[in-house]
């Protein structure tokens, strides 16, 4: 499905993509990078000029720009097309979308495919997120997992035990039912940890649902209502109080890792949450299609840009 769709226009014309990206970008008229004037420059047309090329007038910046100045596409060398088409494909892959079969798909070297997915993922990264989770009367579940390979399944030369969990990342994630989902990577999960994220993510009005880690039992006073389900005593549903919708986040987030990229390493871990977190928070259980998905995406490219200076940094990711 996602193969047949990358046929759309601006996957494949250059000029095409680049008014499709305008129009997203500058939905008013075209913003001046430089000096954030609206509408106060000119279109540079002409066999002199390269193609999308605007400069202000404003007499203390009289600046050039294009629309991918100050975005996450500035000065790639790489077609405006083919950085649309692999956000696409990143935005309309449930399990997320290998840079081995990205690279296969564009028809671009692996190389440039990593590198370009891993700004992607940058991009998608919330940073600052907009209010706090939950609300009055609204409830929101709290859990941690732990990211990485089986022991067992790593030669014995190479097995670590930590903590009875090897080298295994954890991550903690906070989901408000029929809502959004934000995730952590930390350093470890400890009460105080946890509390530092929960006291600055999710409003005190709501209900908090977690299972029976002790972890939660303090923090948990600084809530509304606070439930714990125990597991280990085979306790899943106690009526509304249950943790199956960060779980079910969970589960997605680890078919992804497992299956699609099968290692991830602690550096980029944080770039992978953004990515499916993101996924998640548009799904189209809230209505949003592919490529509305895509089109949103596009706004977290403005003042974001990743940059590698060491080759050694590839080889993260192997699918």
């Amino acid at each position: 499905m996602a193969a047949a769709n990358l046929q759309n226009p601006i996957f494949q014309d250059e000029t095409k993509a680049r008014e499709w990206l305008e129009t997203r970008i500058w939905p008013n008229g075209p913003v001046c990078p430089h000096c954030g004037t609206l509408n106060s420059s000119t279109k540079l047309e002409g066999k002199a000029h390269r193609p999308g090329l605007y400069q202000c007038n404003q007499a203390e910046c009289r600046e050039q720009f294009t629309a991918t100045v100050g975005t996450l596409f500035e000065r790639s060398h790489l077609p405006l097309t083919k950085w649309l088409a692999a956000l696409f494909l990143l935005m309309s892959s449930k399990k997320g979308m290998s840079a081995q079969q990205a690279h296969r798909m564009l028809g671009i070297s692996y190389k440039s495919t990593w590198f370009m997915m891993h700004r992607l993922r940058e991009a998608l990264r919330e940073g600052n997120f907009p209010g706090a989770l939950g609300g009055d009367g609204k409830f929101v579940e709290a859990d941690e997992a732990y990211i990485g390979g089986k022991e067992g399944n790593k030669h014995k030369s190479k097995r670590k035990v930590r903590g009875g969990k090897g080298d295994k990342e954890p991550v903690f994630a906070l989901v408000e039912r029929e809502g959004r989902v934000r995730s952590f990577h930390l350093p470890e999960v400890t009460a105080k940890t946890l509390r530092t994220v929960l006291v600055a993510q999710v409003d005190r009005k709501s209900y908090l649902m977690t299972d029976e880690h002790g972890a939660y039992k303090m923090v948990g006073q600084e809530f509304a209502r606070h439930e714990a389900v125990t597991h280990y005593a085979g306790e899943y549903v106690r009526g509304d109080a249950h943790t199956n919708t960060v779980e079910g986040y969970f589960s997605i987030l680890k078919r992804g890792i497992m299956g699609t990229y099968h290692h991830v390493s602690q550096e980029h871990l944080k770039r992978y949450l953004g990515e499916f977190d993101y996924r998640y928070n548009q799904r189209t259980a809230l209505g949003v299609s592919d490529m509305q998905r895509t089109e949103r995406a596009i706004v977290g490219i403005v003042g974001k840009r990743l940059t590698y200076r060491r080759a050694d940094n590839r080889a993260n990711e192997q699918a």
